[in-house]
């Protein structure tokens, strides 16, 4: 059985990583993740060359739809952000190592 997916689990598990790669305190809004996972996404992408680092977009992009929805439309785009983050602790480990 597989854990269920929240807005408040995907913070809990990247607002720390996220935010150490968006040079500022940890999130604890979604509006304040989404900002911070767009400028992770540009950090890693366009200073540091990470592959994959555009899924952090992608996850911003989806989160943004979540917090507008309710129901089953939100828990489908908050398992879709979950996939886009997927890789998200590896990167923040990449980026780390490169700074």
């Amino acid at each position: 059985m597989t854990a269920t997916v929240t807005t408040e689990s995907l913070l809990a598990e990247h607002a720390e990583g996220i935010a150490f790669v968006a040079e500022e305190p940890p999130a604890t809004t979604l509006d304040d993740f989404v900002g911070q996972l767009r400028t992770a996404a540009h950090n890693m992408g366009h200073f540091a060359g990470i592959t994959g680092a555009e899924d952090l977009e992608g996850a911003a992009t989806m989160l943004t739809a979540a917090i507008d929805v309710t129901g089953r439309d939100r828990d489908v785009l908050v398992r879709r952000t979950a996939l886009y983050l997927a890789n998200a602790d590896e990167m923040v480990a990449e980026y780390r190592d490169m700074v």
